[in-house]
Parts: C-alpha cells; structure tokens; sequence
C-alpha cells in the first residue's frame, strides 16, 4: 500500500531571496542540511523510499546532492522542467518523462512545507475507492487548539468530502480547513493534460477542482500543525522545529551516510 511520493521540487523561492539566488528554494538549509532532507528522512522513517523529485530552477544542484537517493536509503528519480509549467504541469511531465516507472497512483508533496502526515492511514483511506483524490487538510480554526498556520483557510470540507476550494478564504466565509500539502491522486487524472504539447501551464489546483465539482475530491484530517518556509520567518519557525526534534532524539540512526 506504499506508494510512489512526488515532490515538487521547483519552486523559485522569490520571497526568500538573497537565500535563492544562488540555489532552488527545496536546498535552502537548516539546521545545515537542505530542506529537502528533512522531508526525505521523515518519508524514509514511514517507509515510503521511492521518490521522485520534480525540479526545474537550478534543479541540477538537487541531483547533485541527492544523486540516485541510495546514500539516504531511498530511490530517488527525477523529472526536470526546462520552462514554468505549473504544478499540474510538472506532475503531468513526470507522467511523460517515467511513463511505466510510474505507479497508477501516487503521493504528491509540496518541496517547500513540511507535514508529518499519518501515510499509512491516508493511503488506506484513499485506498477503499470512493475517491479519485485524497488532500491532508489541518484544521487552523480558532478553537483547534493548534498553533495557527501562517496561511489562509481556503477548503469546505463535510463527511470527508472536499465541497469547496479557493485560494485566500478566511473563517468568516465558512472555509474552515487548510490544503495541508499532500495529495494523494490517481495517475489518470493528468491524462487528458498529456494530448498536448505539454506548454500550457496548469495547477494542480484545477485538477482537485475538477474532482470537486463532481464530489470525487475526499478530505483526510491531520491533527499536526505543518510548516512551510514561504519567508524568512517560516523558515525559521521550522528550523526551530527541526532542533527540537532532533533534541528529542527524532531521526537518530537515519541520518545518511557520511552526513554527521
């Protein structure tokens, strides 16, 4: 019931700058270690060790450190975007590039935010059919009792079922639950994307509206706050994250070879 995870890898990270200048967004560090490690130390702990990084912006500096993934225990392919295809589009280049070397199904994650989501359990919900997508939603409502997220609400979710999506909705308009970062979705979905020549650019976001409208997008609650370093202060917020952790005795013995 394992399967495949995708990261989006290809983010410019404009807000981050002068950090981004000189490297992609996913290898900015902390704690001296890329972002991107973080993300694939926690995958590894799950059990999930087949990855696939989608990079774009200087994603030659991604395979370089990363290379085939065999130094973190995992397998690590990759799928470059030579021009901005969006989301929807670097996932739906992936499918053109790997062909068979993609699963019928797989996980997408966000290369920029990082959510220690239950897989396992969201792979059997996603696993019993009923829908064609699965999203982690968090619940940043006021009386979560969770440390507010730095983003807006911007789903409706009922009986598991996402019934609305839009970008920067608030409380007051009923939008309750955050996108949290992680899908997991059918490889057909992107299909009819591949037709094409693949230039126009797509969100992932069109896809699960799509989904939506047809009440086939489903919703699995995470009751663990995510991090995301859209700015400066986020990144530290999770570099903070990281060092407590790691204080805590978190990741002992699955640091990589040669990494001290």
């Amino acid at each position: 019931m394992r399967k495949q995870v995708l990261i989006l890898a290809g983010g410019l990270g404009l807000r981050l700058r002068p950090l981004t200048e000189k490297c992609p967004k996913p290898m900015v560090l902390v704690h001296g270690e890329p972002f991107l490690h973080w993300q694939i130390l926690d995958l590894k702990e799950q059990g999930y060790t087949d990855i696939v990084l989608l990079v774009s912006y200087l994603g030659e500096q991604v395979q370089k450190h990363f290379g085939d993934g065999s130094r973190f225990g995992v397998r690590i392919d990759y799928s470059f975007e030579t021009e901005p295809l969006g989301t929807g589009g670097a996932i739906a280049l992936a499918i053109k590039t790997l062909g068979d070397e993609l699963d019928d199904d797989f996980i997408v994650m966000n290369g920029d935010s990082f959510l220690r989501a239950p897989l396992d359990d969201v792979a059997g919900f996603f696993e019993e059919g009923v829908f064609d997508a699965v999203v982690t939603t968090f619940d940043n409502g006021l009386k979560s009792g969770l440390p507010a997220t730095p983003v807006p609400n911007n789903l409706k979710v009922k009986n598991q079922i996402v019934i609305e999506y839009e970008k920067a909705a608030g409380l007051e308009r009923g939008f309750d639950r955050v996108d949290s970062g992680i899908y997991f979705v059918k490889k057909e979905l992107f299909f009819g994307n591949l037709k094409g020549d693949l230039k126009t650019p797509f969100q992932l976001e069109d896809v699960l509206r799509r989904l939506i409208a047809e009440k086939r997008c489903g919703a699995f609650a995470v009751n663990s706050r995510f991090y995301d370093i859209g700015t400066v202060e986020r990144l530290a917020e999770f570099e903070s994250f990281v060092q407590s952790e790691l204080a805590a005795g978190r990741w002992t013995g699955s640091e990589p070879e040669g990494v001290p």
